[in-house]
């Protein structure tokens, strides 16, 4: 997420390995039984999630977007000067942490390749690829991410757990707990945009206008690579940048309203084309 984004690690509990990733573990939100205060609703599960679980959900991550790169470039056939693809290669994967070693260094590297693969994609090919590229990824996502059995809500609750390695601010519907047939997630605050603006400050070019151009992309494949339809909304108020996302099973989306497009957000969040970055541009996701 924010430029464009799950399992957050192995499973925990007695007998569990740390930092295992045989499939990722997810907790499940009850339905709400009436308002409750801040005290007596956390934000989200998911902010228990173990330094372990984070690590893994970062190299998760980082999977589905090389994996999924490489598989777009092969799509593309002869187009390619493989000594540029072999160089950008050995740059993704140069001083790799230890698989035990803190999320934050996982999450630097997530970034450094983010920034780096968006930027020999944009020089090469323009930014409209970013989409094609965002529905390769969503190929690999739709293998390695499991399916943990709650229909439309599970895309949503993926959305939630990358909002929450970033310290966004978001919650779930309060009406009605994330179900088989439809699910809600809306990030108050993206706190990808705090990133970005602090690099920015610093003297960073950023490849995209917005995080919001790649971001909307990639969470829309993903929803749809798991047989759900996905809508969006982005926003921009008085706790900053966000978005709401929605994800319906087919067979309610079928008769359900049209899907809305990020043209509903404010200028903004409108991308528009920028110079290529420089090889230290945070990542976009």
């Amino acid at each position: 997420m924010g430029g464009v984004s799950d399992g957050t690690g192995g499973p925990t509990g007695p007998g569990a390995r740390p930092g295992a990733e045989a499939g990722p573990r997810t907790a499940v939100l009850a339905a709400g039984s009436g308002p409750r205060s801040d005290a007596e609703q956390p934000r989200s599960p998911y902010r228990a999630m173990s330094d372990a679980e984070r690590s893994a959900l970062w190299r998760q991550r980082l999977h589905e977007a090389e994996a999924g790169l490489t598989r777009y470039l092969v799509s593309r056939g002869d187009e390619l000067h493989l000594t540029d693809w072999f160089v950008l290669q050995s740059e993704l994967f140069a001083d790799l942490p230890a698989q035990d070693a803190p999320a934050v260094e996982w999450q630097r590297v997530f970034f450094r390749d983010q920034a780096l693969m968006e930027r020999f994609l944009v020089l090469r090919y323009g930014e409209p690829v970013l989409g094609d590229w965002a529905r390769s990824n969503a190929e690999v996502h739709r293998e390695v991410e499991p399916d943990h059995g709650r229909g439309a809500a599970d895309p949503i609750h993926r959305i939630a757990r990358q909002a929450e390695l970033y310290g966004s601010d978001y919650e779930f519907d309060d009406d009605a707990a994330p179900g088989p047939e439809h699910a809600a997630l809306t990030i108050t605050h993206c706190a990808i945009w705090d990133y970005r603006e602090k690099a920015r400050r610093s003297g960073v070019r950023l490849t995209l206008a917005s995080p919001c151009t790649y971001c909307t992309e990639a969470l829309s494949a993903n929803i749809r690579a798991k047989g759900y339809r996905p809508a969006h909304r982005l926003t921009h108020g008085p706790t900053g940048h966000g978005c709401r996302w929605e994800s319906t099973a087919s067979t309610t989306a079928a008769t359900g309203p049209a899907e809305p497009t990020a043209s509903t957000a404010g200028p903004a969040e409108t991308a528009a084309p920028t110079t290529p970055a420089a090889t230290d541009d945070p990542g976009e996701s």
